[in-house]
Formats: structure tokens, sequence, C-alpha cells
């Protein structure tokens, strides 16, 4: 029989910050609630009191932990917890480049341009440039997206070490969207040499019908995929003659971006 020493469990007891524990609490309710929530709603559901929950609240919208809307009278995760995300990945530096490049892809090809990285077994979408046309696409910062049917999860892998590359695709199901969506690690391995011939990678309507994003990938100095850059658009905009052009520029782009990052060409190359 397992026994516990009563001392250690006071000595835990004296280092716990309960109110610190049900800040975390509240950051991690809302983190499962795009829409937030009310004071009501997280008291209730967190059993807290509503004096410390208002504290709690108040403090992290001070601290822009949080918004709060004054119309719905919810409050929600501001970007700021990604922002501390993606520097703890040391990758800060990689968005201060990434984002004005964006917004110069976005003015080439006036569709919504888009950054994102790998996570832990799925892609992760970090930021965009909104598009020019009234119809366009808009993603939230942390969404996730699947490695084996969209432009930048393709982009990535194509150019992991092998290694690498193995542990991913151990976690991909290869769902199924719709007849186009590739479905078999052999088909996935043959589409990822295309992406390597061409530098470019698609969603050719794989995974939501009628829409199309055309990737490439961003390399670091020692030459590692580190995310990609990406342009969505339905596909009666993006017709073959504005795939290949807007292509070219996404191509251009990402070079930019690796090059400014310290990246050469012959780190790949020497692989």
């Amino acid at each position: 029989m397992e026994s516990v020493n009563p001392n250690m469990e006071k000595a835990e007891e004296n280092y716990k910050v309960p109110n610190l524990e049900k800040g975390i609490a509240v950051m991690e309710y809302l983190s499962l609630r795009s829409q937030g929530d009310t004071l009501q709603a997280i008291k209730d559901t967190l059993d807290i009191s509503q004096t410390t929950a208002y504290r709690i609240l108040n403090t992290l919208v001070r601290l822009d932990y949080l918004t709060y809307n004054e119309d719905t009278k919810r409050y929600k995760l501001s970007r700021k917890l990604l922002t501390l995300g993606f520097r703890a990945l040391n990758e800060h530096n990689l968005l201060e480049t990434v984002l004005p490049r964006l917004r110069d892809l976005r003015d080439l090809v006036s569709e919504t341009a888009c950054f994102g990285v790998l996570g832990n077994e799925k892609g992760i979408f970090i930021e965009q440039a909104q598009g020019h046309h009234t119809f366009r696409f808009m993603l939230s910062p942390g969404k996730p997206f699947e490695l084996h049917c969209s432009a930048p999860g393709k982009a990535i892998m194509a150019y992991l070490p092998n290694t690498v590359r193995d542990r991913y695709l151990t976690y991909m199901a290869f769902e199924r969207y719709n007849n186009r969506t590739i479905i078999s690690k052999d088909e996935y391995l043959a589409e990822l040499d295309t992406v390597r011939k061409t530098g470019i990678a698609m969603d050719n309507e794989e995974e939501m019908t009628g829409v199309i994003c055309i990737g490439a990938p961003i390399f670091n100095y020692t030459g590692y995929p580190c995310g990609a850059i990406w342009i969505s658009g339905p596909k009666d905009r993006l017709t073959k003659d504005v795939i290949r052009s807007s292509s070219g520029h996404i191509k251009r782009i990402a070079q930019l971006i690796s090059s400014e990052l310290g990246y050469s060409r012959l780190l790949t190359e020497n692989r």
C-alpha cells in the first residue's frame, strides 16, 4: 500500500498560488471557446466566486491576455498568448520577417496570404494578410491544418529530414474530405516528390471543394523548413493562368524570406 507523507503534502500546499491556478484555468477554458464567454458562464463552469472571477478577468484584460466586448459582454483570448508561444519556439524573428512579405504577396496577387508552421502533429496557422477582394478567406491564429491535404503542410513536409518526416507520417490518418483528397501514404510521398521538383505545393480542392491553395516552404539559416507561406482563393478566381503567375510570386517571396533568415540554397542541395 502506497503511503503519503503528510509533511510533503503540506509543503506542496505551501507552494500553491490558488488565484494563479484559477487564472490559468480561465485561459484554458476560453481557449476552447472561439466566441469567448461571459463572466457568469465562466464563474459557474469553473466554480469560482464572482468577485474572484471578475478580478482575474479584468487583470488579464489589463495585461492584454484577454479582450472584452462591451456589446456581447464576452471575454476572449487575445493574440498575446500566441505571441508568447511563438517566442517559446524561438521563431519570433521569423514572424517579424514574414509579416511585411506577406503583405507584399497579398498586394501582388490580391488573395489572402498566410503563414504557418509545424505543430506537434499538425500544422499551425500563425498569421495572414487579408486579401483585397470583397469575398476573401480569413483564419484564426492558432488554427491547426492537416498535413496531407493542405498546401503549407505539403510544402513543409516535402523538405523535412526523412526521420522527422517519417515521425509526422505516423500521426497522419489521411482523412478523406472529398474525392480529390490524398488518402494513401504512397500517393502522398509521390506528391511530395513533385513539390520538391517544382518548389510549389498545391491544395487543389482537396479539403474544401471550390477552394484552391498554393504554397511554398520557408527555410531558416540551417536549411530547415521552418514554415510555409500560401494563398487561398476560390477556383473561379484562381484559373490556370492565375495559378501560374501566382506560383511565381509565392516562390519568389518565400525565397526572399528564406534569404533574409540567412538561408543559402546550397544547404539543401548538399544534404
